[in-house]
């Protein structure tokens, strides 16, 4: 068998992907199935850290076009992050899997602040970490939030889970004739627009030259293969 390419991944998951076949909301199902999918590879000795997005529970743009100042609509995401990040640690205890919250957002009630060292020193000790409410400011992504954790965890990697298996010239969901791309350097990412990450989490992970690994979440085993360079996916870093 093929051995694991990364030690320290940071997962990103989107919101919309814990959806499962609702319109909006937690499936627990999804939840779990994910939860057991991140459990697989910390039984193996891989370090792992979270970043959920909260777009099935609310999204800060869409309120903003409805009238609702972006800052407050942004803070409002935020806190569906936090909800998703709890119900993930719930579902990877629930398999043995120590799991600590950490919010950019203070919340004690109910996680850790984020301290940048004692995040690193749970992923030592084979804990899992989920960074709950994005960066903790507005006009900011979840993606960009990722590529700062991953970059200030020392991350190996940036796994980006999605509903299809890696990067398309067009929408697969809509357009039969899409191209699956099976590597991309950053710069073809910006230059073509591709809907991978943003640009400022794109430009921050070229700066601390950390590969964007995307692959299907949804697909069983997929982030076991994905690791192990397996099945389909796409990855991004810089041209050698």
């Amino acid at each position: 068998m093929l051995e694991f390419k990364y030690k320290r991944i940071l997962l990103k998951i989107s919101g919309e992907s814990l959806m499962g076949e609702q319109e909006y909301g937690i499936d627990t199902d999804m939840v779990n199935r994910v939860a057991g999918e991140i459990a697989d590879v910390v039984l193996q000795n891989v370090e792992v850290c979270l970043v959920i997005g909260g777009g099935n529970i609310f999204r800060g743009v869409s309120a903003s076009a409805a009238g609702m100042e972006r800052s407050t609509g942004d803070y409002m995401g935020m806190l569906a992050t936090v909800m998703n990040a709890l119900a993930m640690q719930n579902a990877l205890e629930k398999l043995n899997i120590p799991t600590r919250v950490q919010s950019a957002l203070p919340i004690s009630a109910v996680c850790e602040p984020y301290i940048r060292r004692r995040a690193m020193r749970h992923m030592e000790k084979g804990r899992v970490v989920i960074f709950a409410a994005g960066t903790g400011n507005p006009f900011f992504t979840t993606d960009t939030a990722a590529a700062l954790r991953a970059s200030e965890m020392n991350c190996n990697v940036i796994m980006k889970g999605t509903r299809v298996d890696g990067v398309y010239s067009a929408d697969p969901e809509k357009d039969v004739n899409a191209i699956r791309y099976d590597k991309l350097s950053y710069m073809d990412v910006l230059s073509k627009d591709l809907k991978v990450m943003d640009a400022t989490a794109i430009s921050l992970a070229r700066e601390n030259k950390i590969p964007i690994m995307v692959f299907s979440v949804t697909q069983t085993g997929g982030l076991d293969k994905a690791l192990r360079h397996q099945d389909a996916f796409t990855l991004v870093i810089d041209d050698e």
